[in-house]
């Protein structure tokens, strides 16, 4: 193709004039398009748009023929400008406040505003009905706000009109799983925590310790769970559970594309029939019988959470995560989650909980948008029931400087205590080597008459 030939027409049009003429061109040759291979399908689509514009030495100002080529085709066939966004490894979240603001969340914690938006409120409006589409999800006046996915990896939420402003088109939230496996050095230089912290975590929980992840949206959470049980030994069965749609991916293969590890994901199934709906306190149930050695929940919002202690509590290793402000106040939102399944006392709960999962870890994501693992504790529990909540690590925060126009956030990582004799106890039972175990005593308790 001689792209300069075509750069040197006179043509210049609006891309939405040029954009209704090429649709109605293409509409005419679909029949010549279907095609079983999507690639194929796809090469001829940009065949017949390069074709139209060259025939009529259609252009658009400031844009070139091969950017026009795609601005087409991903606007006809695909998500318009989103199309780039959606399917990029260093994204986490776009975020439409309103047909012309959209602003991205990228794997660093940065929120950036984009340069390009919609045409008009209505264009989102058929954007957003095309992405919903894939999950058989409809958007209209009945149903204003509609969760559905793009993908197992995108999760998207859309409130139209009725529920916002006319004027405003969509606001939408979608989530994407970043496709690419942190491992411990990435959150080290990060610094969502240090090495000890992360050690800490993984190991306790390879030797029989449940967790909760605790925080508020996008404070990293998952990705920092989703670490963790990639760290557990590959002859473990490993059990999964999600809502509405799958953002783990634990299943390893090696060179020959063989599994080489034990996983079963399973995600639940809403249904307008209560008799057809698979909530995640039924998969909970349902995991229990397939004789998992990990569950992982992926996120307790309901009554879920009393199976998850339930299941913490016979010997399972659960991880988990919550919405919650910090580690104390992520045992009374558990509290309130499993009184949804059953009216008990709180002390009771509480009681539980605490014991389900002793060791806690809260994430957040601060000010300047990096993400820190804010502090660790351990619940331990005596031999007459009284409970203390004790703090492992933390991140201690000393000052906030403007550098090179950016706020960052100054602070450091600290270790507060070690953890209890009973922890200390229950690892060594559950094979944990006492190498391992003194990583995690001050250099004073490295004494085999210490470790009991």
């Amino acid at each position: 193709m001689n792209t300069s030939l075509f750069e040197s027409a006179q043509n210049i049009r609006d891309f939405d004039d040029i954009l209704h003429e090429v649709q109605g061109y293409i509409s005419d040759k679909y029949a010549l398009l279907i095609t079983d291979d999507a690639d194929r399908q796809k090469d001829q689509i940009k065949a017949y748009i390069t074709k139209y514009l060259m025939d009529y030495s259609l252009a658009v100002e400031d844009m070139s023929h091969d950017d026009l080529v795609v601005a087409l085709y991903c606007e006809m066939a695909e998500y318009s400008f989103l199309t780039k966004y959606l399917f990029r490894n260093d994204i986490e979240e776009i975020n439409v406040n309103s047909w012309n603001d959209i602003k991205v969340t990228y794997s660093t914690g940065e929120v950036i505003p984009i340069n390009e938006h919609f045409n008009s409120p209505s264009h989102a409006v058929d954007v957003m009905r095309r992405l919903l589409h894939k999950s058989g999800m409809i958007l209209d006046s009945s149903q204003p706000i509609v969760v559905g996915h793009l993908s197992e990896k995108i999760r998207i939420t859309v409130l139209g009109q009725g529920v916002i402003d006319n004027n405003v088109g969509v606001a939408v939230s979608i989530r994407i799983v970043n496709p690419r496996k942190l491992e411990k050095e990435d959150f080290i230089k990060h610094e969502t925590a240090n090495e000890e912290m992360l050690d800490f975590l993984s190991l306790t929980h390879r030797y029989g310790e449940s967790m909760c992840l605790t925080g508020a949206t996008s404070s990293g959470k998952t990705t920092l769970m989703s670490w963790i049980l990639s760290t557990l030994p590959d002859n473990k069965r490993i059990y999964t559970i999600e809502n509405g749609t799958r953002e783990f991916n634990l299943v390893k293969r090696n060179e020959k594309n063989e599994v080489i590890n034990n996983v079963i994901h399973t995600i639940t199934r809403h249904s307008d029939d209560p008799r057809q709906n698979i909530t995640m306190a039924k998969l909970l149930e349902t995991g229990l019988t397939v004789n998992p050695d990990y569950i992982c929940v992926a996120e307790m919002k309901s009554e879920e959470a009393f199976f998850a202690q339930e299941a913490a509590r016979t010997g399972h290793g659960v991880t988990t995560t919550i919405h919650a402000s910090s580690c104390i106040s992520t045992y009374y939102r558990m509290v309130t989650l499993c009184k949804q399944r059953y009216d008990m006392a709180e002390r009771t709960l509480y009681n539980l909980v605490t014991e389900a999962f002793p060791i806690v870890a809260f994430c957040k994501r601060l000010e300047d948008n990096s993400r820190h693992i804010m502090e660790i504790t351990e619940c331990c529990i005596d031999e007459d029931g009284n409970r203390e909540i004790k703090t492992l690590y933390k991140f201690n925060i000393t000052d906030s400087k403007t550098i090179d126009g950016k706020q960052k956030i100054i602070g450091h990582y600290e270790k507060a205590s070690d953890i209890s004799e009973n922890m200390q106890k229950r690892l060594l039972e559950n094979g944990m080597p006492k190498h391992f175990l003194f990583r995690f005593l001050s250099p004073v308790r490295i004494d085999d008459r210490e470790v009991k």
